[in-house]
């Protein structure tokens, strides 16, 4: 899991105790402070490109697991890492106050040829719910997105204990706020 941009791989360590505590291999990663597109290397160096291996990040880590999955970067002409997954905790969409960026934070979707969990809050000022639901319909098709809606970025952190994986998994391919 990549940590957000203010964040450390420390700051990720409850999310990583969750899924350990629940039989996941899971690991924080360090990522540079620069701009996502500048750290898909770092996280890749950190990221074993195998089966099975699913990828996510926080904010800014969400952001560079996703430019990842969708072979941002790339200059020998392969298509992203054939990652399991990604799931994305509050997704950076736009700048806070400039929904009409958001474009640009989410041209690269239609290459991510993975499943997809999205966790945002519904007062998250990165991302507004009504843009980030609009936006998964560039997603690839074979994708599901999901959203969960707590009520600020914060309390995202708070939720993991009360997950259950496998029901949320099945929740978010099939359930309420699928897409």
């Amino acid at each position: 899991l990549g940590h957000g941009a203010a964040g450390s791989a420390a700051t990720m360590a409850p999310w990583v105790d969750g899924l350990r505590d629940r039989g996941h291999e899971a690991h924080a990663l360090t990522l540079p402070r620069r701009k996502a597109e500048d750290a898909i290397a770092a996280f890749e160096a950190q990221v074993p490109d195998e089966p099975g291996v699913v990828v996510g990040g926080h904010s800014f880590g969400g952001r560079v697991a996703s430019l990842s999955a969708a072979g941002v970067g790339r200059t020998d002409g392969r298509e992203g890492r054939r990652y399991a997954g990604l799931v994305c905790l509050s997704y950076p969409l736009h700048r806070p106050g400039h929904p009409e960026t958001a474009g640009a934070r989410t041209a690269h979707w239609p290459r991510i040829a993975v499943p997809a969990l999205l966790c945002s809050g519904t007062s998250d000022p990165f991302a507004r719910l009504d843009l980030l639901r609009a936006a998964v319909d560039l997603h690839d098709a074979a994708a599901r997105i999901g959203a969960l809606a707590p009520a600020t970025r914060t309390e995202l952190a708070r939720l993991l204990p009360a997950i259950d994986p496998h029901a949320a998994a099945d929740g978010w391919r099939d359930g309420p706020g699928a897409h």
